[in-house]
Parts: structure tokens; sequence; C-alpha cells
């Protein structure tokens, strides 16, 4: 089937958590008023300029339906997307046919001048395991149309999934070529493990401008998503299959933990609420996520299970909202204070939902979908062990809970999938954390950035040199790109796909390694 032809080419005063929940009722009400039509909209409005320059995407798979998003901006990088503040009818079809003459489901929403005029539609009954067509329409205007896909039901086995997942798309460094690859790829869905959007202002390596200074109110927040979200190759992507999506540190600030950011002693904890705030809703304005989202002042709930029937489930998790501020420096030897029971990567209540979901999951391949490498990645060359302190070895007694659930409760295929570092890497990760050559409990693939760090190398030597200090890494690669993987009730297939350059378009897609793992056997083993 075909995919579908896209053109490819601040507030000042402190505030605390309590106003900040105190507020969320009038938050929650002026979301609803964006999943159906009600009350005083213009029904037939007059736009600047085209109204869908942001795309249409879609995301969260069920067997009967899916989330359906898109956003009014005409003028996307002037404050308010160049809307006025009345409420917009923004009516919405589903078709069983690109043409869209075969339609199914029909209705109207609301985009509401509070939430950035997107607009969120769960659609619903719909068939199980079905390759759908949806658009909008605002007034006149028409948006592209966008391609999505229902998941199985819940008691079938599904014979074959085929997903990509990519991370860190740092817009001002590079180009989305990676993006225009994906587009073209044969998937049924497409898995974003964080860092859609940076921070920060525009870098002296900058190849095209994504904004001068670093953000920090909701109106900074969603025009650098808009200026992400203009991108072509990246709306090509959305449009092409359902997204499923989780954050990390930079769709707010740089290595922040909970409540506290990277640098406490620039922001206080209530100022940095106030931005956790607004990034978290920029980023729910942005997303195709559901009603359950929603945030609440500075919380929202990310974490979230999605199945593809018998064959896979998808643990969603947030590794940034309720973890435990990072030790310093970054760079550490393993030391006891890493085993503090106290420390926390995913939180109390997190965890004990992941491991009842574990336990419960009657899946053939139990995914963890998250930010940060799971395996204890050695980064220092010689004798002496450098471990990162923002990542799960920072974490070392909640690691190793983890790692022992898993073996104990000898939960089927765990695979772990993870963003974050701008390098890929294939890993076993092993049962007893304190043999690096015992038996492996799980595999992790870690994919490399769209483009953040710019233009990559395959730099054989130095990927040697990692394999050889850690002896549950079987791969290691320093390019640009996003991984796919096949998965069906025998076997996991990973390709690694790479693109040599991003600071110039035009670049060609390489599979620069292939792995595949049986199903009951967590070896990697290089095809």
């Amino acid at each position: 089937m075909s995919a579908p032809r896209y053109p490819l080419p601040g507030a000042t005063q402190p505030l605390s958590r309590r106003t900040f929940l105190a507020g969320s009722a009038s938050f929650v009400a002026a979301a609803l008023l964006s999943t159906h039509a009600r009350g005083a909209t213009a029904a037939a409005p007059k736009f600047s300029a085209y109204p869908f320059s942001l795309g249409v995407a879609s995301g969260d798979p069920l067997p009967d339906g899916v989330v359906l998003w898109t956003r009014l901006a005409p003028k996307p990088r002037e404050p308010g997307g160049g809307m006025m503040p009345e409420p917009i009818e923004v009516s919405w079809q589903v078709a069983e046919d690109e043409a869209m003459s075969r339609v199914v489901q029909r209705g109207t929403a609301t985009a509401n001048f509070a939430w950035a005029h997107s607009v969120h539609v769960e659609v619903s009954g719909l068939q199980p395991a079905r390759w759908y067509w949806y658009q909008f329409k605002a007034g006149t205007e028409v948006s592209p149309k966008g391609r999505t896909r229902t998941a199985p039901v819940a008691s079938s086995t599904p014979e074959r999934l085929r997903f990509a997942f990519a991370s860190c798309q740092n817009y001002g460094i590079g180009y989305y070529t990676a993006y225009e690859h994906m587009a073209r790829e044969d998937l049924d869905l497409v898995v974003h493990l964080g860092d859609y959007i940076y921070e920060k202002g525009d870098s002296v390596n900058s190849v095209r401008p994504h904004g001068q200074k670093e953000i920090f109110t909701v109106d900074d927040y969603r025009e650098r998503y808009a200026i992400y979200k203009s991108d072509l190759a990246l709306q090509a992507a959305h449009a092409m299959a359902p997204w499923i999506v989780t954050w990390d540190d930079h769709e707010v600030s740089n290595d922040y933990a909970a409540a506290i950011p990277e640098d406490p002693s620039r922001q206080t904890t209530e100022k940095f609420l106030l931005r956790r705030a607004a990034g978290y809703q920029a980023y729910f304005e942005h997303m195709p996520l559901r009603r359950t989202a929603l945030p609440k002042g500075p919380d929202m709930l990310l974490y979230r299970r999605l199945a593809f029937g018998r064959l896979a489930n998808f643990h969603v998790l947030d590794t940034r909202q309720y973890r435990s501020d990072q030790f310093e420096p970054i760079l550490q030897p393993p030391h006891p204070k890493h085993l503090d029971p106290q420390r926390t990567i995913m939180g109390d209540r997190q965890r004990e939902w992941l491991f009842d979901g574990l336990d419960r999951s009657s899946a053939a391949w139990n995914v963890l979908a998250q930010q940060v490498p799971v395996a204890r990645i050695d980064r220092t060359a010689g004798p002496v062990v450098g471990l990162s302190m923002d990542k799960w070895s920072g974490y070392e007694f909640e690691r190793r809970r983890l790692l022992a659930h898993l073996r104990d409760k000898k939960i089927a295929n765990p695979v772990v999938l993870t963003g974050d570092v701008h390098h890929n890497w294939a890993n076993e990760i092993p049962a007893d954390p304190d043999r690096p050559d015992a038996p492996a409990v799980a595999t992790e693939f870690i994919g490399t950035s769209i483009t953040s760090t710019g233009d990559g190398v395959d730099k054989p030597a130095y990927h040697d040199a990692a394999i050889a200090e850690n002896p549950g890494v079987k791969f290691h690669n320093t390019e640009r790109g996003y991984v796919r993987c096949e998965v069906t009730p025998k076997g996991w297939r990973t390709d690694f796909r790479t693109v040599p350059y991003v600071t110039r378009r035009g670049a060609p897609l390489n599979t620069r390694a292939t792995f595949v793992v049986e199903a009951g056997r967590p070896q990697l083993n290089r095809a």
C-alpha cells in the first residue's frame, strides 16, 4: 500500500505546584473543547495563509481507533500562529481509501486558542488491523491527507510488525534526510524516543536557524515546535503511519531531573516548574496524544502501554519527570552510592505499573520504549571505568531491580529501545550486573540521532575500542539515521539505517548493520 503523496525536500512571577494544580480544571475544560465542537465557534473562518502549515499526524493506535492531530497555524512562527483568539470549528473524516471516497467516520472538533488551536480527535469504531486515510477541513481550507493504521485485536497474533524508531532531531544542526527515507519505508508505525525539539538557541554549527534564543515560555516552545514541524520530511513521516511518542530532556531543558533544572543556580524550583509546565503544554499541543496525557500544570502522565495483538506490548516509559537528581560529575567510576535504594529514574508508581504490566503480559515480545541506555556502558578507555550518571547506570539499584524482575519473572523476550546518545549500539544486557560476560536477560537497541551532533562518520577503530571495553556491546556506530525493526512470533530483526551526512541535503541511505534475535534466546546474531 503506497504512502501518502507528500512533497519531500515567559512568566516572571513565582508559581507554586499547588497553584498549578488548583488551576488545572480550567486547563481541562479548555482542552475538552478540542474534542467536540460546542458553543460559539467560527464555522466559516478566513485565514491569512494556509492554516495546515504544520501537517497532520496520528498516534497511539488501538484496535478500534487512533488519535488524529493537526494545528491551525497560517503564520506558524508568529505568536498564536497567526490566529485570532476565537475558537475555530474543524471538520474531519476517515476513509478506507486514499481518494476519501469511502468515508467511514466523520465529525467536527474545536480548535481552541488556549491550546494553540491544536486538534486531538480520538476516533473510535474503526476495524482492527486496517489502514485508513484521514483529512481535516477548516472553512474552505483542506489539510493534507494522512495514512494511519489500527492495532490488531488483543487476542490475535499478527504474522508481522514493521516499525522504525528515532530520536534527537536538532533542526538547526542538519536536514531531516533520514525522515525522507523513513517516509518511503513499509512501516506499521513509528516510535519516537525523545528530543523532538531542542531548547537552546542556534549554535555556531547551525546550518538552518531554529531560533536565536533559549526558550522558556509556552509561546517560545510553540514557536520552536512550529519551526520543527514545518519541515516537509518530518510531516511526511508523520503522515505515513501512526506514531507512538515519548519525551526526553530537551522538550523542556537539558539534563533536567524531575523539578530540578540542569543548573539550579540559574533557576529556582518555582521558575523551573513554570518552564516545565510550558514545555509540557506545548508538547501535548503538538503530539497525537490522548486526553489521558493532558498536562495539569507541570505534571503530565505520559507512560502508557500499547499492544500490537499478542505479538508485542510496548511499555512506553518516562525517565525524566520522576527521576532523582543526577550525580556530579556526570562521568564516574562505579561507587556504592550508585546503589542507594532511594534513588530512582522511574519513580515508585511508574515502576510498579511497569512490573505489573510485564507480569500480566501475554505478548511474545515485551518492548521497553524509553529514553536512556539501560546497558551499563563503560565510556572511558583503559582500566578506569567511566559510567554516565544521566543514564540508568547512575541509578544502579533500580537498574538491577529491573533486570532481576525480567530474570526472576521470566518475562518473555524483553527488548529495550533507546535514544538520547546520538550513536547506534546493539547490546546484550547480562542478568548478573557484576558479571559482564553472564548470560543476557534482555537485548537493547540504541538508535542514533536524526541530526543531533551533525555529520556522523563511521570510524571502525573507535567502534572496536567501544566494543572491547564492553563485553555486552556487539555493535557501535556514530553516523546519523534511524532504526528499522521487523517482529514476528519467532524472531526480531533490527536494521541500523544510516545517512553519511546531514549538513547538506540528498544523503543516501545505507543499512550499516543487521541483527536478529530468536524468540526465547536474548542473544544478538549478526545477519
